[in-house]
């Protein structure tokens, strides 16, 4: 018997209905006996995805646009508050049901059509999962040459786009998070607590250094700030791109949420994770951004300049190591877990968690990811179409769960294909969901990217998650009768 088989016959039988095309084991809901996931693992979420290199990247932008610090935090404490609200309640429909985001999907989608929003998550994911762990592997490549010098002749030649050093490094960070994964989510939630002080230790001495190495002056603008009208434009606008850049994690927080012990728990994480988390961060870009600025009249791009012009090689080796292992932890978090459950969710018969993810770094690996990454108009136009879709994706399943059904879901249904199903809807798909998502997928997909609407771009995950759940509450079927019936009889137990 395969390791896959020996799973699904451990799980439980439920209800006779229960299909083998939808139901197996890293799908099944968890029971509520168990779970594992308190406040201090919700809080490492987001204590590791909100430090991330590309954030940095993205905050230490703001303060280049003309922003001052004061500015940057308000930016900040709005996209906290926003976010908040929002990752609170798609956490609780994870602890409600126990299940993940793909079979989540189905109680608006259908049984079938949530292929539609699991797929168009998942190919995003995996993107980025390729550029998250090539990023990481630029910084060990760059270790690696400080340390011993003679590896700089490996950096030279170029295969598909790569160097041969380039090549190591990769493959190297691409098989550990492959093994990390491959011990499941239990792995993942110890790797995400020995991470997440890592990380806020690194990051808060490495802004301790900035300040006592510019004599504790720190610059509150770049010389040029925004002001009036044209500030707060940019600080409604960098509040909307950060919660757009959490457009991946509120759809599929469920993921993680489906082993919260109690809503507490979520609460108590997120308001850490979140509001106080992310107002740490900003003040750490402050720091970073502004002392660099006051000692030479330069704003840098991203941490890993400040780490590099580290002149003990002691500490330049601890700051690039504890990025490295920052950058795998939010690869973790955001860009391996949505397309190992999208893939069990396509093709249940042949995958479980292992081999899903295992197919997901494979696919990470041949789209040459730092090729995507080099090239703009791959990463605006595809990458950043894709990215908008997931807007009008949340709004449709948000309006379904709390204003159609009020948090009343039938989860053994979830799993059925009798043609009578509350999910069933016609042939498998809702074609009302939809008739909502499309046309606030294609709004969202214009704002985005025609050069018109260059000044509203930043709000297109608003946009069409407003007028899709707008569109959804007014052709929604009402009529159908909606049961609150939990998994309990068909579960699983949480990792």
């Amino acid at each position: 018997m395969t390791a896959l088989e020996d799973r699904r016959a451990s799980a439980p039988a439920g209800d006779t209905a229960t299909s083998a095309a939808l139901y197996t084991y890293d799908l099944a809901p968890t029971k509520r006996e168990g779970r594992r996931w308190g406040a201090y693992n919700v809080f490492t979420l987001w204590a590791n995805d909100v430090h991330s290199l590309g954030n940095y990247a993205f905050a230490i932008g703001l303060f280049a646009l003309g922003l001052n610090v004061w500015g940057i935090l308000a930016a900040f404490a709005l996209a906290s508050v926003l976010l908040f609200l929002l990752l609170t309640l798609s956490g609780f429909m994870g602890h409600k049901t126990g299940v993940p985001f793909p079979v989540m999907s189905r109680i608006a989608f259908g049984v079938k059509g949530a292929r539609i929003p699991a797929a168009v998550r998942g190919a995003v994911a995996i993107a980025w999962f390729g550029i998250q762990t090539y990023l990481a592997s630029a910084v060990l490549s760059a270790l690696l040459v400080a340390l011993f010098p003679d590896l700089a002749r490996l950096d030279t030649d170029s295969l598909l786009g790569q160097s041969t050093l380039g090549w190591i490094t990769f493959l190297a960070l691409w098989a550990l998070q492959v093994l990390i994964v491959s011990y499941g989510m239990q792995m993942i939630r110890r790797y995400m607590a020995f991470a997440a002080p890592v990380t806020l230790l690194t990051m808060c001495a490495l802004a301790v250094w900035m300040f006592v190495r510019a004599d504790g002056s720190v610059s509150l603008s770049n010389g040029d700030p925004l002001t009036g009208g044209a500030m707060w434009l940019q600080v409604l606008q960098a509040a909307a791109l950060w919660v757009v850049i959490y457009g991946t994690f509120v759809l599929n927080f469920c993921d993680f949420t489906r082993s919260a012990r109690d809503r507490g728990s979520i609460v108590r994480g997120n308001v850490v994770g979140i509001p106080v988390n992310m107002l740490f961060f900003a003040c750490i870009v402050a720091v970073l951004s502004g002392a660099q600025f006051s000692l030479d009249g330069r704003v840098i791009t991203s941490p890993t300049d400040i780490v590099r012009s580290v002149p003990n090689m002691f500490l330049l080796t601890v700051a690039s190591l504890a990025l490295i292992a920052l950058t795998v932890a939010v690869n973790l978090l955001a860009n391996f877990v949505a397309p190992i459950y999208a893939l069990v969710n396509l093709f249940p018969r042949r995958l479980d968690f292992r081999r899903a993810g295992l197919v997901s770094a494979v696919l990470g690996l041949v789209i040459t990811p730092w090729n995507l990454y080099n090239s703009p108009v791959v990463v605006n136009y595809f990458l950043g179409g894709l990215g908008a879709l997931l807007g009008p994706l949340f709004g449709v399943i948000m309006a379904d769960y709390w204003l159609l059904r009020k948090a009343r879901v039938n989860v053994p249904a979830l799993y059925t294909e009798d043609a009578d199903a509350e999910y069933h809807y016609r042939r498998g798909y809702n074609p009302r969901a939809v008739a909502a998502f499309v046309p606030g997928a294609a709004i969202a997909v214009v704002v985005a990217l025609v050069p018109f609407f260059h000044a509203a771009a930043g709000f297109s995950w608003f946009i069409g998650a407003l007028v899709a759940a707008a569109l959804y509450a007014v052709v929604a079927d009402r009529a159908a009768p909606i049961r609150d019936v939990d998994g309990e009889a068909i579960a699983v137990a949480a990792e």
